[in-house]
């Protein structure tokens, strides 16, 4: 962390992608890059400021709540957040070849959780989904959680459609919740 205080200071508190050129990446998406701080911490730099500002309401909306990453600190251009230890929900998939009924349970519990700090849109990415060492449920990448509502996950759905986890994540979604099972099923198809 002492390293990252210096990079702040030197650049008046912006920081730019070349300043964190010797850590770990630990992502890249098209708003911004993470890097591996500490053990237990990570930095999201951002390449748009309003970008930042719409995840980092959502991530303070959600503070109360297990599901949403530790916020540390933040800048104009960056926030400091927990650096889950564990594995996303594709590297399960494909690690473990299945979907079983305990991950879709925990997955469901991760909408009600959202929709319960808040959130507008009641969705997210597959590959947004983690889990860490103890398979607790996270998830990251939540600038979109407000200014479009949307109770229904349907690009959580249409994405383990595309992994060829739909039917059975439907399956498990019928023995969990029926009705929510009827409201979503055309999501499906």
């Amino acid at each position: 962390m002492e390293d990252f205080k210096s990079i702040i200071s030197k650049n008046k508190g912006k920081v730019s992608l070349k300043d964190f050129k010797d850590y770990k990446v630990i992502g890249k998406g098209n708003d911004g890059s993470v890097f591996q701080l500490t053990p237990d911490r990570c930095v999201k730099v951002f390449g748009n400021e309003e970008t930042k500002k719409l995840e980092m309401h959502a991530m303070q909306k959600g503070q109360s709540s297990s599901i949403i990453p530790r916020l540390y600190e933040h800048g104009p251009n960056y926030i400091v957040m927990e650096y889950v230890k564990g594995i996303s929900l594709p590297q399960y998939l494909k690690k473990e070849k299945q979907l079983p009924e305990e991950i879709v349970e925990k997955i469901l519990a991760l909408f009600v959780e959202m929709k319960r700090i808040g959130f507008e849109r009641i969705d997210t990415e597959v590959r947004h989904i983690l889990f860490n060492e103890a398979m607790e449920i996270k998830v990251i990448d939540l600038k979109r959680a407000f200014g479009s509502v949307r109770t229904t996950p349907t690009k959580f759905i249409k994405g383990i459609k595309k992994k060829g986890y739909g039917n059975e994540f439907m399956y498990h979604v019928k023995n969990l919740n029926p009705p929510l099972y009827k409201a979503w099923k055309d999501s499906i198809d």
